[in-house]
């Protein structure tokens, strides 16, 4: 068998060229016909070059990124299954990363494997050609769409010569730089110390003993075997990591009391889901005017935001933005962060948003389901709302509304299907379970402002004995309304 990285073997042919076999086979065998799968082998193991993934800039300011400078990066990637397209994609949303995290990307590839190697994740001859496609551009990391094992990160580094960064640190690295809160802080730092533990590693000087050893160079009490430098980092994590578990549940604390105050009061909630850039925080915007900070970057909100809303009909509701979810989110940060979306799993309503102008929306429901289902979240009542109606595709849209039936199709931006949203929202909140009809002296009428703001006023008339009151309310209300109720 011929190896595909000696000089005699054919050469690895670009992705003009395979882009151009596959389209020509799909063309002749028809669409239902193709399945992807009819490339030569040397090019099935091929590094096939993805075009459009280029984020360099000719004006760029420099950013704090890792405390260091703007690091120019080569995305890879592995084909496992699949079209050719989802690979593209996938890659293109961990270009999307990289620039989202301070990086500039210059080139990107994808190979065709049934799995990723266990020593290199590309194999060695395609780790070879990687490193010289790292030299051709001057990158100096490369990000690979995947969680490495250590072995993996140390064995493609020693081939590449340059840093080589995984997914889930990448995310780690956003995550890190867009808390704001001491609760998201604490989160992401606890993430990335379940992440780094078994990737430590040291050389030379930093494998040394510590204050150790039967000739007692540290005197009386530091004699004994001791510790490596590595076993002390090792055991300073864990510690480190011990107070931040303690401190997030305190943090989480203050959450509970609040959200157990408003079920006190049966204030219905709703929480906002979704795949990360969907559009979350600019509906919570349009639909309460929170000023929630919007940008067109993945991972722009980390920090759960709670706002008071109100029904058309008047009737009072918390509406909570929660962190975006994203492909492979790493399970470091989906234990990290069990108690913020702990909003979700509690909701009376979910608004599953999704991007109607991405070109793949299901697999994004799809990741977003997933993560809820992990946070047992997935018995909530759900309601798919379709965002950015006004960049989408017709098509997309009529197959999402196909495929979901009941979804709503909205525009943050322009405002285009809120008030049918509005109008959903009211008709899938919870309805107080007690109804009432009582004449409320006017001398009491804080009794009827809470009818307002924790129950369903159904009609109101005013008399001259007071307010007759029609409404659906909690029993703590409905008690206190007992001695005013019409017999």
């Amino acid at each position: 068998m011929t190896d595909p990285t000696s000089p005699g073997a054919r050469a690895p042919r670009r992705a003009d060229a395979l882009m151009d076999d596959a389209y020509d086979a799909y063309g002749t065998a028809g669409a239902d016909d193709f399945d992807g799968e009819q490339l030569e082998r040397e090019d099935r193991a091929s590094l096939r070059r993805v075009a459009g993934l280029s984020t360099e800039l000719s004006d760029v300011s420099e950013v704090e990124y890792r405390k260091v400078r703007l690091e120019q990066v080569v995305l890879v990637g592995i084909w496992t299954s699949g079209t050719a397209e989802e690979a593209d994609r996938s890659l293109a949303e961990l270009a999307a990363l990289c620039e989202t995290a301070g990086a500039v990307v210059l080139d990107g590839v994808v190979q065709r494997r049934s799995k990723p190697d266990p020593s290199t994740y590309i194999g060695s001859g395609k780790a070879d050609e990687l490193r010289e496609l790292v030299e051709s551009t001057g990158a100096d990391t490369v990000v690979c769409d995947g969680e490495l094992s250590p072995g993996q990160l140390i064995h493609l580094e020693e081939v590449v010569k340059v840093k080589v960064v995984d997914r889930t640190a990448l995310i780690l690295d956003i995550f890190a730089q867009h808390a704001k809160s001491r609760e998201g802080k604490a989160q992401v730092a606890l993430a990335q110390m379940e992440y780094m533990l078994p990737r430590l590693r040291g050389w030379g000087q930093s494998m040394s003993r510590q204050a150790g050893g039967s000739g007692g160079g540290g005197g009386m009490a530091t004699r004994g075997p001791g510790e490596t430098k590595i076993e002390t980092d090792r055991r300073q994590i864990h510690e480190r990591m011990a107070k931040l578990r303690k401190e997030i549940v305190q943090l989480k604390t203050g959450r509970d009391i609040k959200r157990e105050e408003r079920r006190r009061r049966h204030v219905p909630s709703v929480a906002i889901a979704g795949y990360t850039n969907a559009g979350k925080s600019s509906l919570l915007n349009r639909l309460t005017g929170a000023g929630v900070l919007v940008e067109n970057a993945l991972f722009a909100t980390l920090d759960t935001t709670v706002r008071r809303a109100e029904t058309p009909g008047g009737r009072t509701y918390t509406l909570a933005d929660t962190v975006g979810f994203v492909r492979h989110l790493p399970h470091h940060l989906v234990e990290a962060f069990k108690s913020t979306m702990e909003e979700v799993a509690d909701a009376d309503l979910v608004l599953h948003v999704v991007d109607g102008s991405h070109p793949d929306p299901e697999v994004q429901l799809e990741s977003v389901r997933t993560v809820l289902r992990e946070v047992g979240a997935e018995a909530a009542t759900e309601l798919v709302v379709v965002n950015k109606a006004d960049a989408a595709d017709p098509e997309v849209l009529a197959r999402l509304i196909e495929a979901e039936p009941g979804a709503a199709v909205v525009s943050a931006r322009t405002g285009q299907g809120v008030d049918e949203l509005l109008a959903l929202v009211e008709s899938r909140l919870p309805h107080p379970p007690v109804e009432v009809e009582a004449l409320v002296p006017y001398t009491e009428g804080g009794l009827v402002s809470r009818a307002y703001t924790e129950g369903e006023v159904l009609s109101t008339e005013h008399t001259p004995d007071g307010t007759l009151l029609h409404a659906r309310v909690g029993p703590d209300l409905a008690a206190e309304l007992r001695p005013h109720l019409r017999t």
